[in-house]
């Protein structure tokens, strides 16, 4: 890869806080070839379609060139998560975590997590009680989504903060910029947290409790649920956080917008939904391969080519979306592509809705905000996984 490239440049932290410009400039050539052999698209039909195409495969072992590399295809002693497998193992092993996890087998499980999830939004809104400025990220968004997916996985809550280091390297490990020693660090914690995990579920085997994991744990074998728990702890966790943190900059930003929300609550869904349009917290998918030569806009990527699939682009699509860099929660027929589509549907997404309405409406309810601190906060390194590091703002007050 060059640096003159367009991935170069959008996977450049000189560029996390605003890679809309580039998503424009990469959507005036639907298809781009890198000089590595990687092909980028970015219109939303494309991305759409090829995101539900079985010709592409998720499985990074299908290519012939390419530079990502994750914790993920290397030797971690576990096997690859189903979000990197491709059907009929795919299919097999999502159906089967589905089943305590959701409908039509569970379909009360997420319901029955909104009181203790909106107990946790009330304690977190608590503890800002007399300060007058707050990071977002560190003393409201981290908390709830990590509480929110180890009671999912029934971990117990003194573990929870086990888990940070292991998520961030795990999340950092899927960028593709990401070099030797974080892809080192991230094999690392997979191993880690594999490790814990295990114990945890031979646990689970032998004494049944809350959490999906007792559930699963006589239907799986223990390297499967283990492979499984770890994608769930960074997929659940790392995205809801940018969602939530995402949204509150998105609003803080957009002032006329927020008052319309405070007056009325009922402008949540939409809202919520077109800041998952706006700033999705998935920006791209780099792990996509061609099993086939497949043509797209006239351009025929060979078979075994590395594709990205540029989310974030495709959502402000114009051909797509009318006014596509205006925020605005009452755009209508508003199908982002914010949890991806087609069999690799973002698995978490009904937890994560539940938790971004249990916490936006309480925090912009009882936190009276006076501004930003820095504008744009300090970012992420992942370009993949794009959000704020840090938000921190000012603030007057909280209510009760």
């Amino acid at each position: 890869m060059t640096p003159g490239t367009l991935s170069a440049q959008i996977t450049d932290y000189a560029n996390r806080a605003d890679p809309y410009p580039l998503y424009a400039e990469l959507r005036r050539t639907p298809v781009l070839r890198e000089d590595d052999g990687t092909y980028l698209v970015s219109n939303y039909y494309d991305v759409r379609r090829l995101a539900n195409d079985p010709r592409l495969s998720n499985d990074t072992r299908n290519r012939s060139s390419g530079r990502t590399q994750t914790a993920e295809a290397s030797d971690t002693g576990l096997p690859p998560s189903f979000i990197f497998t491709d059907p009929p193992v795919h299919d097999r092993l999502r159906s089967t975590i589905n089943r305590p996890f959701g409908p039509p087998h569970s379909p009360g499980f997420l319901d029955s997590l909104r009181g203790e999830l909106s107990q946790v939004v009330t304690e977190l809104l608590d503890g800002l009680e007399g300060k007058d400025q707050i990071d977002i990220v560190e003393d409201f968004a981290y908390p709830l989504p990590v509480t929110a997916i180890c009671k999912v996985l029934g971990v117990p809550r003194e573990d929870e903060t086990r888990f940070h280091v292991w998520a961030d390297a795990l999340a950092a490990s899927l960028d593709p910029q990401t070099g030797d020693e974080g892809r080192e660090k991230g094999q690392q914690a997979r191993r880690d947290l594999g490790a814990y995990l295990s114990d945890l579920i031979e646990t689970k085997r032998r004494h049944p409790g809350p959490g999906i994991l007792s559930a699963l744990a006589p239907e799986m074998t223990p390297e499967d649920l283990e492979s499984t728990a770890v994608l769930l702890l960074v997929a659940g966790h790392e995205t809801t956080v940018n969602a939530i943190t995402n949204t509150t900059l998105t609003l803080l930003r957009n002032p006329d917008v927020l008052d319309r929300f405070r007056e009325d609550p009922a402008l949540g869904v939409p809202l919520i939904e077109e800041v998952l349009r706006y700033e999705p917290p998935v920006q791209f998918v780099p792990w996509t391969t061609a099993l086939v030569d497949i043509e797209v806009a006239g351009t025929t990527i060979p078979k075994g080519s590395p594709i990205w699939l540029m989310l974030a682009a495709a959502n402000r699509d114009p051909v797509r979306f009318d006014d596509p860099d205006r925020f605005d929660p009452a755009r209508a027929d508003n199908e982002h592509l914010g949890f991806y589509t087609g069999i690799h549907y973002c698995f978490g997404a009904p937890l994560a809705r539940i938790e971004l309405h249990l916490a936006v409406p309480e925090l912009f309810r009882r936190v009276s905000f006076s501004r930003l601190l820095e504008d744009p906060p300090p970012y992420r390194a992942n370009a993949v996984l794009r959000g704020p590091r840090h938000l921190p703002v000012a603030i007057d007050g909280v209510t009760a």
